[in-house]
């Protein structure tokens, strides 16, 4: 008799998990007297008859739905099942972890911008995150009509309205078309709220949106780029000096040529001229300590004024003490 009797009894418990699965429906059988109900780590189980909710299992564990689950049903108001003929009641399994997915615009986004009459084509890439945090809505909205719901269902949803998000904020918060990144925190942030309120219908909540990197066109990048070069260079005759460099370096400027030869000159020109320039620096501030120790230098004394040269110092005569040199008249 015993042998007949676990005939009848059955498991109940989240038979196809998969990590990217949102919910599972347990339904298409009748618990019998002895079933169980396997709970696993990150899974909540509810009880659901005719889409109203009998009961919410959160702990993980084995448990004898005879001896304890039917006995907290019991308790709850309306409860009606006994296990005459068995119990027919659904069991929603939930995924309560928190779901990470990666996004990435399919087409360029054209951003409105007085620099370019037809828009801006953006691309953009980065991750957004969100959770189960409403089982009565779940159940009432998707899992009333679907036996299961996948991440990849969410994501559908989400990326169907995500680029009019995106040319929404970047709009009103990318003031610098060409700087988007730095605005990225706030833009997102605008983001979020509203793909909440497109999820929360859904019994789900967004907690997390990223905007990893915004992508300019490969001719827009690269003005990007040298005007970055430009200030960070500082002025124009260094940004000719490298851009020149580089040219030569990279095999654009080739030699043998006229360019080559010019691009040569005029580098060696501007090199010469910057040393130059660095030489009379340099010297300058060699001569300035000798001209402010002459200027701090002390008079000669009386004695030595009054001592005379033996020759004259213009034509070399001998002066013989004399005050003015008899030959030239040069004063001694």
């Amino acid at each position: 008799m015993g042998f007949f009797k676990n005939q009848f009894a059955n498991v109940v418990e989240w038979e196809e998990f998969r990590d990217d699965m949102i919910f599972w429906k347990w339904n298409n059988q009748e618990i019998k007297k002895g079933s169980k109900l396997i709970i696993r780590s990150g899974q909540d189980a509810i009880f659901v008859n005719n889409g109203k909710i009998e009961g919410i299992f959160e702990d993980e564990g084995e448990f004898n739905v005879d001896s304890d689950i039917v006995p907290f049903l019991s308790t709850l108001k309306g409860f009606k099942f006994g296990f005459n003929s068995g119990m027919r009641v659904e069991v929603l399994f939930v995924n309560t972890k928190e779901f990470t997915v990666k996004w990435g615009t399919q087409n360029p986004i054209l951003i409105p911008t007085p620099q370019l009459p037809g828009g801006m084509p953006i691309r953009a890439n980065g991750t957004f995150n969100f959770k189960v945090n409403d089982y009565v809505t779940l159940i009432d909205k998707i899992a009333g009509m679907r036996n299961s719901y996948l991440v990849d269902d969410v994501k559908i949803r989400i990326t169907s309205v995500l680029d009019q998000l995106l040319m929404k904020w970047i709009s009103r918060e990318g003031k610098d078309m060409f700087n988007l990144q730095a605005n990225a925190s706030d833009i997102a942030k605008g983001i979020r709220e509203d793909l909440d309120m497109q999820i929360m219908d859904n019994g789900m909540t967004i907690t997390g949106f990223q905007v990893m990197s915004f992508n300019y066109p490969k001719e827009i990048q690269d003005m990007i780029t040298k005007t970055a070069s430009h200030e960070m260079i500082g002025n124009l005759q260094k940004f000719q000096q490298v851009s020149m460099t580089e040219g030569i370096s990279s095999g654009k400027v080739q030699g043998g040529g006229a360019a080559s030869d010019m691009a040569g000159m005029m580098m060696g020109m501007n090199m010469a001229n910057e040393m130059m320039k660095n030489i009379n620096q340099n010297s300058n501030q060699n001569q300035k300590p000798s001209a402010e120790k002459q200027q701090s230098a002390p008079a000669p004394s009386s004695a030595e004024g009054d001592k005379k040269p033996n020759f004259c110092p213009n034509c070399g005569t001998k002066t013989e003490g004399a005050k003015f040199c008899s030959n030239c008249g040069q004063k001694l």
